[in-house]
């Protein structure tokens, strides 16, 4: 990883003890030798092989850092290094002198006097004043040297005894840890520096910065498309030469932003943002931004599209469908065969059970998974609506329709799938056109005497019993026969035993990362509580159990307040949907209340089918529920 540093030795002891630091601590980086202008060389070629950090010791790290145009860490003289040469000399009778830079000469006086060496010290400054020292020192007839490369070095040439200050491995770990430090800043900055020209390169919008003078510092290619100026006769100008009647000077100047400013680029009409850059209240530049008008609506034009096509697409498939148990996978399989097929597919079941997650599987399973899937909720839309929706009409068909027509949903799922949910609450003339759409394949636009060709798959879905609603008159018999060609039945959740827990994880999951939660997996009283609960609503109504849980919950245990709070709710509502109802106690007037009470319910208020099926009048039904 670190490949990209090298350690570069004045002499080859410190290539060694190196060599030892890298291979204990397991670092992937290069070392080699090379003293003063030697060094020099090897900086140059690690410079060329691609290396981004030298690290060197005493002058060679200095005169590196003077002629070679890449970042230096110096290996320091730290005070164990200084020790291990100190201390030989702690009884020798002899004059010693220490030269050097003045964190060793420091580090020395300290030592020495802790020591009780009597210690002369010749501190430099640079490098030239070293041999000046040195014939200092000779003169005043000292013994001994001590100091780096180039102070022992000189005091051998005039045939002075000499004592290296060499590193010990605790410096140069030292030094490579810094090295890391700075080669991993130095990858930061470059990243961050790479990413940021990346996003200029690519923006569709025409990037200009000045500095405080006016110079163009930054001129991405958008502004070359925009200007007709190519980088090159851009960069490093003042921005009036290159672009002509220009009000960045103005921003310069006052300091104050200029939004959405429509101005003439060539034969372009262009939106600009000029935003001064401020530091402790003086303007360094100003950055400008241009978008070409006529692009900005083609790229709107282009959204609201994707935005049309994404509405009218399947987004689950068979992974959405959590469960392992034999009856879901049952259901799921006969789907995957129903899939293959172009005949129109029935899916019923109670509420809450995941009918559209299956419709839009199935669409995603077969060849029209390219096609448009078209969603639409029969019991949402009233009659009179619902046909305009799903048929579409013509300018002027009625008061209120759109002045250029409209498209309906059978239109628009060409080549597709439509999903009827809630079929068995479509208006019984509604219920004939859609017969006639499923037979024919052709739709005709209210208002309209032309026909329009489709393909088109219908899967519908009810959770009702749809022969009860034939019998009952509420339901067209032909367009059920023309629906149940293929059938699917989901079963609710209280039949799916064994998937109530993996469903509870599933939504768990889901919900804490929406509310940013730590919780992860249901405890195992909370899968005893759902797995005995009848769950009358099915996973929609666990959904909603689950966010409640999950809102006041805490941690991977609920507590127990927690558990009480939601499931004495759910468990109030079990013994209330459980509690068996004698419909033949107690007077003629309370049975036949009973009666009514539990019609209605059964067909969700609605008062026509209601009387229908007491065999009295909507008015006899209106009169008896006043004592209701």
């Amino acid at each position: 990883m670190y490949e990209k540093i090298v350690l570069i030795a004045p002499y080859a002891g410190l290539k060694t003890i190196s060599d030892q630091v890298v291979e204990e601590n397991n670092i992937d980086l290069t070392t080699r030798t090379g003293d003063m202008f030697l060094g020099v060389a090897e900086a140059q070629k690690a410079k060329a092989e691609g290396k981004k950090v030298i690290i060197s010791r005493g002058g060679t790290a200095k005169v590196i850092r003077e002629n070679v145009n890449i970042p230096v860490v110096e290996i320091k003289v730290t005070g164990y290094d200084l020790l291990r040469v100190l201390h030989k000399y702690k009884n020798v009778k002899k004059k010693i002198a220490v030269i050097g830079y003045d964190n060793v000469v420091s580090g020395a006086k300290v030592l020495s006097g802790i020591l009780g060496i009597d210690i002369k010290y010749f501190p430099v400054l640079e490098e030239e004043e070293v041999e000046k020292k040195i014939e200092l020192a000779y003169q005043s007839e000292i013994d001994i040297v001590i100091g780096d490369t180039i102070a022992v070095r000189m005091a051998e040439r005039k045939g002075m005894e000499y004592e290296l200050i060499s590193s010990g491995k605790e410096a140069i770990l030292n030094s490579i840890e810094e090295a890391i430090k700075l080669y991993e800043a130095i990858e930061i900055e470059r990243e961050k520096n790479q990413r940021n020209r990346i996003v200029l390169d690519f923006i569709n919008e025409g990037v200009v910065a000045v500095d405080k003078s006016g110079k163009i510092i930054i001129y991405n290619p958008m502004a070359e498309k925009i200007f007709g100026i190519p980088r090159e006769n851009a960069m490093n100008k003042n921005v009036a030469e290159v672009i002509p009647n220009t009000r960045i000077t103005n921003v310069l100047l006052s300091g104050k932003e200029k939004l959405g400013d429509i101005q003439n680029a060539g034969n372009a009409i262009i939106a600009t943002n000029r935003v001064p850059i401020i530091l402790e209240d003086e303007v360094k530049g100003v950055v400008v931004t241009f978008q070409d008008i006529t692009k900005i609506q083609e790229v709107e034009k282009q959204i609201r599209q994707k935005l049309l096509k994404n509405g009218l697409t399947a987004k689950k498939t068979f992974n959405n469908i959590i469960g392992d148990s034999p009856i879901i996978q049952k259901a799921i399989k006969m789907a995957k065969e129903f899939a293959k097929s172009e005949s129109t597919i029935l899916i019923s079941g109670e509420s809450g059970t995941g009918k559209e997650v299956f419709a839009q599987s199935i669409h995603n399973e077969s060849s029209r998974r390219n096609g448009p899937f078209v969603a639409i909720n029969c019991a949402a839309i009233p009659g009179n609506l619902l046909e305009s929706e799903l048929f579409g009409y013509v300018e002027g068909a009625f008061t209120g329709a759109r002045k250029e027509g409209k498209k309906g949903l059978f239109e628009l799922a060409d080549r597709g799938t439509i999903f009827l949910d809630e079929i068995s609450e479509m208006d019984i003339q509604v219920q004939a056109r859609i017969l006639r759409v499923i037979q024919e394949m052709q739709v005709m636009r209210i208002g309209d005497d032309k026909i329009i060709p489709i393909d088109v798959r219908i899967i519908a879905a009810t959770n009702k019993h749809l022969l009860k609603e034939v019998k009952n008159k509420t339901f067209r018999n032909d367009l059920y026969y023309r629906l149940n060609v293929l059938n699917i039945y989901i079963p609710p959740l209280r039949e799916r035993t064994g998937d109530i827990e993996a469903i509870g994880n599933y939504l768990l999951r889901k919900l804490c990362k929406k509310y940013n939660k730590r919780m992860c997996r249901l405890s195992k009283r909370v899968v005893e509580i759902l797995n005995n609960y009848e769950w009358p609503g099915n996973i929609r109504e666990m959904e909603n159990v689950m966010e409640k849980l999950v809102l006041i919950g805490e941690e991977e245990i609920f507590k127990e307040d927690s558990l009480h709070l939601v499931f004495n709710e759910l468990q109030t509502m079990v013994s209330k949907e459980t509690e068996e109802i004698d419909y033949l106690e107690g007077s003629l007037e309370e049975i036949e209340k009973k009666i009514i009470k539990k019609v209605l319910e059964e067909e969700g208020y609605n008062k026509t089918r209601a009387a229908e099926r007491l065999a009295i009048t909507r008015v006899t039904l209106n009169k008896k529920l006043k004592n209701v």
